[in-house]
């Protein structure tokens, strides 16, 4: 009895200090959240969503480089690739610097209007290592958001193609960036009055390709045609590059659409296979529309079809189910392939690598029939009612459409006074790679 009396006594007197002590400090956290209501609702850290949304990063930047590029640059001839590749390589560095410095704070500061974002994390100011977004580093919702920033312009490169002074690029992107991207994100995905609205876009179907297709349709129409056009069309001078290239998009499109979810959930899981199930259906809709016309399927039509199921499943990817996705994957394929020929032949626009036809046409649409295939009874998650959602919806591309012209109408003035816009005709036909850049990627003996 005296040895467990005594036993009991020594534990006592081991345990008690730490008991005192952890006392202590629960009464000192305590006193410092009373004291800091702030550091109560800190979110904790998710290492999932984290390593995945590093992973989305990672993957949209894959879409423009290599991707956008081989696919662009396997279109043109073959005296003009390397202009293509410096282009899309050149715009990626010039986006992520005005990303940093002004871009990222216009479109996701908090903004006293619903219209711009504030000035507060001008040049990054007050973001640290400490600084979240959702449950997840907020350098990191940066990194991805520049991605996008940095391919959405990169999607404009396809109109001008093979005609385009270098200098005359570098300044109309970092306009547009300014003036239509940064604006239209913050409306729709920064908090703005369209995002107020309840405005469906989960992943660019209106701040992406209605903006990069509007503006690339105009730029190409005031730019004027190549010498030839419409008679005279340049086949892609490299097939197999621009089916390396589209590929490089598909996969990195599951970055783009999932990653908007901004999380590692069942969600994103969703995401990633009606995005899949678009691509695929669309791909083999515009082939055998081809092989009907032209008597054969071609790989370069196949991979457009692609993109195109892609741009048109991206604003509807959040909400649709894989019936919705098949449906609007049909619709890309067939709309996307003849608007194709309606720029071209009809409206005798050079708009070169179909840029409006494929990505603005297809965002456009998506945007419009999430109404429809993210309702229930086409298996979608949507929890809208139709008629005041589609409303929404045509108000926002409406605003979008009008803005981008304008800016761009503007931004392409500016840009005829100072550097001027084209290269001369005789530039033209010996290809940009040696006038422009002083290179060439094919030696011929």
């Amino acid at each position: 009895m005296k040895k467990t009396l005594c036993m009991f006594a020594f534990l006592v007197a081991a345990l008690l200090p730490g008991m005192l002590l952890a006392q202590d400090l629960s009464s000192i956290e305590t006193a410092i959240i009373a004291s800091d209501p702030v550091a109560e609702v800190l979110p904790a850290l998710n290492s999932g969503n984290t390593a995945w949304m590093l992973t989305a990063t990672v993957l949209v930047l894959f879409m423009t480089l290599p991707g956008l590029a081989l696919f662009y640059g396997g279109l043109v001839r073959s005296q003009n690739v390397l202009s293509v590749l410096m282009h899309c390589f050149a715009i990626a560095c010039l986006a992520s610097v005005l990303w940093v410095v002004l871009l990222y704070t216009l479109s996701f500061a908090p903004g006293t209007c619903g219209w711009i974002g504030g000035l507060e994390h001008l040049g990054l100011k007050g973001i640290t290592t400490a600084s979240m977004q959702e449950d997840f580093p907020e350098t990191i919702f940066i990194m991805f958001q520049m991605t996008f920033a940095i391919i959405t312009p990169g999607l404009i490169v396809g109109s001008f193609v093979e005609r385009m002074k270098f200098s005359a690029i570098l300044l109309f992107t970092a306009l547009w960036l300014v003036l239509v991207y940064a604006p239209v994100t913050y409306w729709v995905w920064g908090g703005g009055w369209l995002a107020e609205m309840g405005v469906i876009d989960l992943a660019g179907g209106i701040v992406v390709h209605a903006t990069a297709g509007i503006s690339a349709l105009l730029l190409a129409k005031m730019l004027g045609p190549r010498d030839g056009f419409p008679k005279k069309l340049h086949i892609p001078h490299h097939p197999a590059m621009v089916m390396i290239g589209a590929s490089m998009l598909w996969v990195g499109w599951f970055g783009f659409n999932a990653g908007s979810q901004l999380a590692a959930n069942g969600n994103a899981g969703m995401t990633i296979l009606v995005t899949h199930i678009s691509a695929a259906v669309a791909s083999l809709t515009w082939m055998t529309i081809e092989w009907k016309v032209n008597g054969k399927p071609g790989l370069v039509g196949i991979v457009t079809g692609m993109v195109a199921g892609l741009a048109t499943i991206t604003p509807a990817s959040g909400h649709v189910g894989p019936l919705g996705a098949v449906c609007l994957g049909v619709l890309a394929g067939i709309v996307c392939y003849f608007g194709c020929g309606i720029v071209k032949h009809k409206l005798k626009i050079d708009d070169s690598l179909d840029v409006f036809a494929v990505h603005g046409v297809g965002g456009i649409m998506g945007t419009i029939l999430v109404v429809v295939f993210g309702l229930p009874a086409f298996g979608g998650l949507g929890d809208f009612e139709m008629l005041p959602q589609l409303g929404v919806q045509l108000t926002a591309l409406g605003v979008v459409i009008l803005w981008s012209a304008v800016a761009t109408f503007i931004i392409v003035l500016l840009c005829k006074c100072t550097t001027g816009l084209r290269v001369s005709v005789e530039v033209e036909h010996t290809g940009l790679d040696q006038s422009e850049h002083g290179e060439t990627a094919y030696q011929f003996e």
